[in-house]
């Protein structure tokens, strides 16, 4: 991490404050009370075809770490996380992915293409715009999915990564073939969502489903009314619903991707070994947490290593702000 001078600015000092003021919010492992009204404000920045909502805190000299969200969530997963993280000397940036808050596509024509590549050129286009060479990279679901595949094909672009629930870039082929029932039925949405009937009730009951999900992924997660809001209001996005349809079609082998990802989904489909410095966590409630504690992805990542456990469910960095940040922080000492 770099450090600039002895004396803090104003915005490290800001910083320090707002994560004591969370500290003081966070109770027990797996519970947050309401959100804060200080995350924020969003600001946008085009990058690629997108014009990205994100926000920013931490000194803008400090070691970039940029926290990516998974659905049905938003940035709010990392509301807690961002202060703490800056508080250290950290550049956070949080951005709202393709379809979500108030990121948007800059042009009408563009295909609403939501296979795994695609995320990861948007957030190279969002490093690229914001100057950042080399952040740290961590997420959870869709998050965790994109900084694997930034790591593997752009190592040069990626100091350190931080992947909950461990290597996720998807086999197109590979997922055509069944899981276990049970594994089978925990996925339930995503055949939903192949159906028109499961546009209509993604259009039609967006909040409801998201918030059964919720339920669902983090079972030990007691999360208030407002924390949920919070959060649904991302999904007011005029491209959610045809991202998040195309989203798990596509990993599903229903809909077609962009030829020009083509190239680089056939390196993916060979399951590239990621070799910059990681830290793989796993939520012990977690319904999709693979058992072995991280050995069944173990052989994916071939640099400095290190797997935790936390005692939450899926949306990891929400349900333990705290050991999210500090594997954050750990892996940036490998």
């Amino acid at each position: 991490m770099e450090t600039h001078g002895s004396i803090p600015s104003r915005r490290q000092f800001l910083g320090t404050a707002a994560a004591a003021a969370v500290a003081g919010r966070i109770g027990m492992k797996g519970h947050t009370q309401t959100p804060s009204e200080s995350f924020g404000p969003v600001k946008q920045i085009n990058a690629g075809e997108l014009n990205v909502g994100y926000v920013e805190a931490g000194p803008a000299n400090g070691q970039p770490v940029i926290l990516m969200h998974g659905w049905p969530y938003d940035i709010h997963s990392y509301e807690a996380v961002t202060p703490l993280l800056a508080a250290k000397g950290y550049r956070v940036v949080v951005p709202y992915l393709r379809g979500h808050g108030s990121t948007r596509f800059r042009s009408d024509k563009t295909p609403r293409n939501a296979q795994q590549s695609a995320f990861a050129v948007d957030i190279i286009a969002l490093m690229d715009a914001l100057g950042t060479e080399r952040p740290i990279l961590a997420g959870y679901d869709w998050g965790s999915r994109t900084g694997d595949i930034i790591a593997a094909l752009w190592p040069e672009r990626c100091k350190a990564l931080v992947s909950v629930t461990g290597y996720l870039i998807a086999n197109v082929e590979a997922n055509k073939m069944p899981s276990p029932p049970k594994s089978e039925w925990a996925w339930w949405y995503q055949y939903y969502f192949a159906t028109e009937r499961g546009v209509r009730g993604l259009d039609r009951y967006r909040r409801d489903l998201a918030e059964l999900v919720w339920k669902f992924n983090s079972p030990t997660w007691r999360f208030d009314n407002a924390t949920f809001d919070r959060t649904a209001a991302a999904f007011d996005n005029p491209d959610y619903v045809g991202v998040v349809i195309d989203n798990y079609r596509w990993r599903l082998g229903l809909a077609q991707g962009e030829p020009r990802y083509d190239d680089l989904e056939k390196r993916l489909a060979a399951a590239p070994v990621i070799k910059v410095p990681t830290i793989t966590v796993d939520g012990k409630h977690d319904p999709f947490t693979p058992p072995g504690n991280g050995s069944a992805y173990r052989d994916r990542f071939g640099g400095t290593y290190e797997h935790r456990t936390l005692d939450v469910g899926h949306n990891v960095p929400q349900e333990d702000p705290r050991g999210f940040a500090a594997a954050v922080v750990a892996v940036d000492g490998f």
